[in-house]
């Protein structure tokens, strides 16, 4: 049989008290730790809210930037047909038959014409407006019609003095409808990044300028001189070079030349499709940036 001594006893005393001295310690702790992770709980529910009505905003915007209103397939820009998930040969097909002053007139025809998909007519087909004097199965005497009001159309348009948007000042621009003066500035600013512009389509990239006021600015205005753009070598301009170009940023530059380094110099525009995050859709206006 065991016999502990006053001193034990005394040893075993001490133990137990520190252990429940800990034990309401941790009790005070946790006591504390909740209380805190309350008040923050609270502050965070407020922050919350704000955050919930900025995503809804989001989610708005978003909705509103997807949607897809009717248009005339007949002019459906570079941009556009990328959007759309068109490929740049389909879009080249519907650009060249235009160029020829010749119109699609039905969806069976834009089908025939472009090649794409029937899922794709199926996605967008039902947004196609034609003018009102076309049919779906039109006879030669209405192909006829369409023609002449399309020429007729062209005729009034030509009345208006075309400018060349590289020369265009403040004031010109203002003329345009929707085109106040801090867009006309913002116009000539972009310009001035890259020289000139080299397409009308780069319109579409500057942020703030609406679809109507695109419209009339082509109407009134080309891209008729280019002698001043800033070219830069694709194969020998460094990261920090590349970067300074205005559709290009650090992770784009970067992916540039990490390719380039691994498999040598860049031939041809389209061999920059291979390169990480290059925005595909700018492509054409960019190669005509470019020294190789």
């Amino acid at each position: 049989m065991l016999r502990f001594s006053k001193g034990h006893y005394f040893g075993i005393a001490i133990l137990i008290g520190c252990i429940g001295l800990l034990q309401l310690f941790i009790y005070w702790y946790n006591n504390q730790k909740d209380t805190t992770s309350l008040e923050l709980t609270q502050e965070e529910k407020s922050w919350l809210l704000v955050q919930n009505e900025i995503d809804s905003i989001k989610e708005v915007n978003q909705e509103n930037s997807s949607k897809i209103y009717p248009f005339n397939p007949n002019f459906i820009s570079d941009y556009k047909g990328y959007k759309l998930g068109m490929t740049v040969s389909q879009i080249d097909k519907l650009h060249n038959f235009r160029k020829q002053n010749k119109y699609v007139n039905s969806n069976s025809e834009f089908q025939k014409l472009t090649g794409v998909s029937s899922e794709w007519m199926k996605q967008y087909a039902p947004y196609f407006k034609f003018p009102d004097w076309v049919t779906e199965a039109p006879t030669k005497k209405d192909q006829t019609k369409f023609e002449n009001k399309f020429q007729k159309f062209d005729k009034k348009e030509s009345k208006i003095i075309v400018k060349d948007l590289n020369t265009a000042d403040q004031i010109e621009l203002e003329k345009v409808y929707m085109i106040g003066d801090k867009l006309a500035l913002k116009i000539i600013s972009e310009r001035e990044k890259f020289g000139n512009f080299v397409s009308m389509d780069q319109l579409g990239f500057i942020w703030g300028i609406s679809p109507e006021a695109i419209v009339d600015l082509n109407k009134k205005f080309q891209i008729k001189s280019t002698g001043n753009i800033k070219k830069i070598n694709i194969n020998t301009s460094t990261i920090k070079e590349l970067q300074q170009f205005p559709y290009f940023n650090y992770t784009i530059a970067k992916n540039i030349v990490t390719f380039r380094s691994m498999n040598g110099d860049f031939k041809r525009s389209e061999d920059l499709t291979n390169v990480k995050q290059f925005p595909l859709e700018k492509l054409k206006i960019i190669a005509l940036y470019l020294e190789f």
